[in-house]
């Protein structure tokens, strides 16, 4: 009875003491809303990975197997999301994920997967702003791209430097944009494919063209895999943001349920559209991914629909998706290291926050290592595209730890006495879901070059594995200086206060 009664006002005060961030100086502060929440949920994942490499998905695997491999990851993330929901409901701080595997894990793997993390983002800023130039060129083709990078990146730094909720803002309505442009192709690709205002109706002949919808067999569907896991990449962001919500108790749960089967919603049908108008064998569904706007599905799509400045428009909807990408990996990479700093894990001065609660110093390392990383691309191609893709796995990798650590967190927190009904948000079909995500990301990690495993290529090996080399060693290195020791169930802190370390 006194256990109940102390775990009651443990859960009680629980949203104080997991808020006292927001109190004076040296700390962020909880101006995030729930529409930025949301917003930035819906956002997140809605990138070059669906406007530009989409068609690569159905050129590689048939209509069938791109519908496939999109909707089995869809529902492997939206149980992953709700894994996190539960965690960042129950626990909401800036350092998200790599907190919780040190509280729920080890503390060693806390302190990997935050760095490891954070020079993921780092580097993915770097290949944004680098990718803006190239786009912002299509107008301007006889201007340098460095300058527009380098503007791209003071830009981001200004609007992530100012406040919270200028971040949330801007991430608000370019997302917007983003979704406004998704319903507009989906009701102009439907419209074709029924023939209510294109005539003649297209129907669904290309999902029974030569060898669709079907082609390429199980290898081909296992890189499509691949390919829609990237797409998908980003949805974590939810749980940094959850350190700076106003509500998490009801902005996270809000953003996981409602958010996300928009998300696959519009990757399912935008995919099912493509299929419908495009057959797998056009060269143009590749043309994409190597970055011609002009043979983006969605500009295929438009210019039938006889948009005649269709590329112009999508070049600018894709850089306001990069512009999108940039912002967002400032902030989650600048709370990243400031939640690695508050946990003792990175220097101290990376937790001092501005009286506007902003982690200035943590902000100035962020970008200047997405800086020196764009610079190496100038001064040396080969390295930096190294680096761009060493770091290719951090997605999958982060994902495992969410999974991880809402697996033991749920065997703890029974363990201890505590009855379910004392968390805001439950997760979906525990234990089936973080079990699904664990085995699907080790098996997209584990296929993500099986030619070099199978011929036992160790210099390809050593690059395409790269990421997960490097959380290893830094787990591996911290238990060794550190003598940490996998957490115990029983001795587990699952009470949703903040550590006092």
């Amino acid at each position: 009875m006194t256990q109940n009664t102390s775990n009651a006002a443990s859960n009680t005060n629980q949203s104080d003491r997991a808020g006292q961030e927001h109190h004076g100086y040296g700390s962020v502060k909880r101006n995030l809303k729930t529409r930025h929440i949301s917003m930035i949920a819906l956002g997140g994942c809605i990138g070059t990975g669906l406007f530009m490499t989409s068609g690569s998905t159905i050129s590689t695997a048939g209509p069938g197997g791109g519908l496939l491999a999109y909707i089995a990851m869809g529902v492997m993330v939206y149980f992953l999301m709700t894994s996190l929901g539960e965690l960042a409901t129950h626990l909401p701080v800036s350092g998200s994920f790599a907190a919780y595997s040190a509280r729920y894990v080890d503390p060693a793997l806390g302190f990997a997967m935050g760095w490891d993390y954070w020079l993921n983002w780092t580097i993915s800023g770097a290949v944004d702003i680098s990718t803006a130039a190239l786009l912002i060129q299509y107008w301007l083709p006889h201007t340098p791209g460095w300058i527009w990078s380098l503007l791209v990146l003071v830009i981001v730094f200004l609007i992530n430097a100012l406040t919270v909720s200028a971040f949330g803002e801007t991430e608000f309505w370019l997302s917007l944009i983003k979704v406004a442009t998704i319903i507009v192709f989906l009701v102009i690709g439907m419209a074709m494919i029924c023939g209510i205002m294109f005539q003649p109706a297209v129907g669904l002949k290309n999902f029974t063209y030569k060898d669709a919808p079907f082609v390429g067999g199980f290898p081909a569907i296992m890189s499509v895999f691949l390919i829609a896991g990237y797409s998908f990449q980003g949805t974590e962001v939810v749980g940094v943001t959850a350190g700076e919500s106003e509500n998490p108790g009801k902005a996270v749960p809000k953003a996981i349920n409602d958010v996300f089967w928009r998300i696959l919603l519009f990757y399912v049908l935008s995919i099912f559209v493509i299929a419908a108008l495009i057959p797998y064998t056009s060269p143009n569904l590749l043309g994409a991914s190597d970055g011609n706007i002009a043979m983006s599905p969605f500009t295929l799509v438009f210019q039938r629909a006889g948009l005649a400045s269709a590329a112009s428009v999508m070049n600018a909807v894709v850089l306001t998706s990069i512009l999108s990408a940039v912002n967002t990996g400032a902030y989650a990479s600048s709370r990243m290291l400031y939640g690695l700093a508050k946990d003792h894990y990175a220097p101290a001065i990376f937790a001092r926050t501005t009286k506007r609660g902003i982690p200035l110093a943590a902000l100035v390392a962020t970008v200047c290592m997405s800086l020196a990383t764009f610079a190496s691309s100038i001064f040396g191609q080969s390295f930096y595209m190294w680096l761009v893709t060493a770091t290719g796995l951090t997605g999958f990798i982060a994902w495992i730890g969410i999974a991880l650590s809402h697996f033991r967190f749920r065997r703890a927190f029974k363990l201890q006495g505590h009855d379910l009904s004392e968390l805001k948000y439950h997760s979906k079909l525990y234990p089936l879901g973080p079990v699904l995500a664990m085995v699907l990301c080790v098996i997209v990690i584990a296929g993500q070059d099986i030619p070099s495993l199978l011929s036992l290529n160790w210099s390809h090996m050593a690059m395409t594995y790269f990421s997960v080399v490097l959380v290893l060693v830094l787990y591996l290195g911290f238990k060794f200086v550190n003598h940490t020791k996998i957490v115990r169930l029983k001795d587990m802190d699952v009470s949703g206060a903040e550590s006092a370390r």
